[in-house]
C-alpha cells in the first residue's frame, strides 16, 4: 500500500474536508466527465445541472457549507487553489444569472438554490457521504448521472470506484514502490530488514513519484500549516453559522506570552500552548479559511500544533526533524485510511481527531529519535484512547466540540509519544489491532453519532 504524503496533507478550505472539499472535487470531476464526452445514448449537449446530497452530506450539509462547495466546484474552483475573492464574485454572479460557464463546456443552467437538493430520506449504499450529480440536455433528457462518495480527508470516489477498488497492495507494489507496507506489522518488518526508519522508507516511496524538489514540497506542507496557526492567532470575532462561538486563540495566546515574560507560568502550561496552536487552526477552518487536511479539516489542528510544540518547545528541534515528523505521520495516516477510515461520517470522530492524534504521536516520537517500535507504540497509545469518540457537531458546524477537541488530541499525542519513549517499544496491543478495533467500533456505532448531528452534544444545546 502506498498513499502519498501529499494525499494525506492537502491544502484546502474549511470547514470540512469531507463536506466541503470533497463535494468541490466531485463537482470538478463531473465537469471533466462532461468534457470528455461521457453521456447517455441519444442525449444532446449538456444544458442544465443539478445535484442532490444524501446521508451526512444532507444532515449536516448546511452547517458545513456543502451546497456552497458544490456551487464552487461547478463554477470551476478547486479547493487547493481557490481565490476566495474571485469565488465570492463568481457566486454573486451565479445567484443573478443562474448560469455556469466551465472551460471547455457550453453554457449551462444551474439554479444555486433549487439546483442543490438536501435529500434527508435517501441514504446512498456506498458511504454515509453520498451525492448525485446530473446533467440534462436542452430537451430535458438525462445526459449524464454520476454518484460520488466523499470518503474523508477530501478523497472522492465514484460508485464504480468504491465497488471495485482492486488490490491496492499489489497495485502499488507493481508500480515499483520499494516499501509498499499495508500494515504496521509490515512496516516494522521492512524497517528491521533494511535498517531504515519509517521516515526513510516513506521518503524512498515518495521519491518514486516525486523525484524532483521533494524536500522543498515537504517543507511547503509545514510552511502552510505554520502560516495557518499564525493567521488563527491573529484573528478575533464571532465565527459564522449562528452559534455565536467566539474566537479565543488570540486572547489565550496573548495571556500565555505575558505569563512567559513574567515567569509566572504553571508547569502544566505546555498543555495550553498545545491547545492554543490547535484551536488557532480550527478557528480558521470553522471560518472557511485555508487549512491543510491532517488527515481531515475537522482534525486539522492536531498535527500542526504538535509540530509547533516540537519546534518551539522541544530541545534539539531541527528542520530535518520536522520532515521526519511529517513523513512518519503520513505513513501512519495512510495505514489508518487503508485499513479503517478517517471519515467522521463513517466511524465517528475517532477516525478524525483519533487518527490525527495517532499521526502526531508517531511523528513527534520519530522526530525525538524514537525507534520504529516506539513510533508504532506511540501511534497505538494515542489512537487507543480515542476509541469510541462520536462525531456530533452542534448545528452541523465544525465548532462545538471540534475546536477544543483538537487541542485535547494534541495533548494526548504528546503524552503518547512521551510514554512510548520511556519504554523500549514493547507493548501489549499492536497498532494494527487498534486500527481494526476502530473500524469495528465505527461500523457498530449508531448513525446518530456519526456526523449527522442527530444525537449527543448536537441535540443537547443550551436553551438560551
Amino acid at each position: 500500500m502506498f498513499l502519498s504524503i501529499f494525499d494525506i496533507f492537502k491544502p484546502g478550505i474549511g470547514p470540512s474536508s469531507s463536506h466541503t472539499m470533497g463535494p468541490m472535487v466531485a463537482a470538478a470531476r463531473f465537469l471533466e466527465s462532461l468534457r470528455t464526452g461521457e453521456r447517455e445514448p441519444g442525449a444532446g449537449a449538456p444544458a442544465r445541472l443539478e445535484a442532490s446530497l444524501h446521508g451526512s452530506l444532507a444532515f449536516t450539509g448546511k452547517g458545513h457549507a456543502t451546497d456552497r462547495a458544490v456551487r464552487l466546484g461547478l463554477l470551476g474552483f478547486d479547493p487547493a487553489t481557490v481565490d476566495m475573492d474571485a469565488a465570492e464574485t463568481a457566486l454573486e454572479r451565479l445567484a443573478t444569472e443562474r448560469l455556469v460557464r466551465p472551460e471547455g463546456l457550453p453554457e449551462m443552467e444551474f439554479d444555486p438554490q433549487a439546483g442543490v437538493v438536501f435529500d434527508y430520506d435517501r441514504v446512498l449504499p456506498g458511504h454515509a457521504n453520498g451525492m448525485i450529480l446530473r446533467a440534462f440536455d436542452g430537451a430535458g433528457n438525462l445526459a449524464l448521472e454520476e454518484v460520488y462518495y466523499s470518503i474523508g480527508g477530501g478523497f472522492v470516489a465514484t460508485e464504480r470506484e468504491l465497488q471495485a477498488p482492486g488490490d491496492l497492495h499489489a497495485e502499488k507494489a507493481a508500480h515499483g514502490y520499494p516499501f509498499p507496507f499495508g500494515s504496521a506489522a509490515e512496516m516494522l518488518e521492512m524497517g528491521a530488514v533494511h535498517g531504515l526508519t519509517i521516515a526513510q522508507m516513506k521518503w524512498r516511496n515518495e521519491s518514486v513519484t516525486h523525484p524532483d524538489r521533494l524536500e522543498e514540497r515537504v517543507d511547503a506542507i509545514w510552511t502552510a500549516m505554520d502560516a495557518c496557526i499564525d493567521r488563527g492567532l491573529s484573528q478575533e470575532g464571532i465565527l459564522p453559522g449562528g452559534l455565536r462561538v467566539k474566537r479565543r486563540a488570540k486572547a489565550i495566546h496573548a495571556q500565555l506570552r505575558e505569563e512567559a515574560g513574567r515567569n509566572l507560568a504553571q508547569p502544566h502550561v505546555v498543555n495550553d500552548w498545545l491547545s492554543v496552536y490547535a484551536m488557532a487552526v480550527n478557528e480558521e477552518n470553522a471560518a472557511g479559511g485555508k487549512v491543510v487536511t491532517s488527515p481531515t479539516n475537522g482534525a486539522a489542528g492536531v498535527v500542526p500544533a504538535v509540530i509547533r510544540y516540537y519546534r518551539d518547545h522541544c530541545v534539539g528541534a531541527t528542520a530535518e526533524g520536522i520532515r521526519t515528523f511529517l513523513l512518519t505521520a503520513a505513513a501512519v495516516g495512510g495505514l489508518i485510511k487503508h485499513n479503517a477510515s478517517i471519515s467522521g461520517a463513517e466511524v465517528g470522530c475517532q477516525g478524525e481527531v483519533g487518527s490525527a492524534s495517532a499521526m502526531a504521536a508517531a511523528g513527534l516520537c520519530a522526530a525525538l529519535g524514537g525507534t520504529n517500535a516506539q513510533v508504532e507504540n506511540a501511534a497505538e497509545i494515542a489512537l487507543e484512547h480515542h476509541l469510541g469518540m462520536t462525531c456530533d457537531p452542534a448545528a452541523g458546524l465544525v465548532q462545538v466540540p471540534c475546536i477544543e477537541r483538537n487541542g485535547l488530541g494534541a495533548i494526548k499525542a504528546v503524552s503518547a509519544a512521551s510514554l512510548s519513549l520511556r519504554g523500549d517499544g514493547t507493548h501489549f496491543m499492536p497498532l494494527d489491532n487498534c486500527i481494526e478495533a476502530m473500524r469495528q467500533t465505527g461500523r457498530d456505532m449508531d448513525g446518530r453519532y456519526k456526523e449527522t448531528s442527530q444525537g449527543g452534544l448536537a441535540v443537547n444545546l443550551p436553551e438560551c
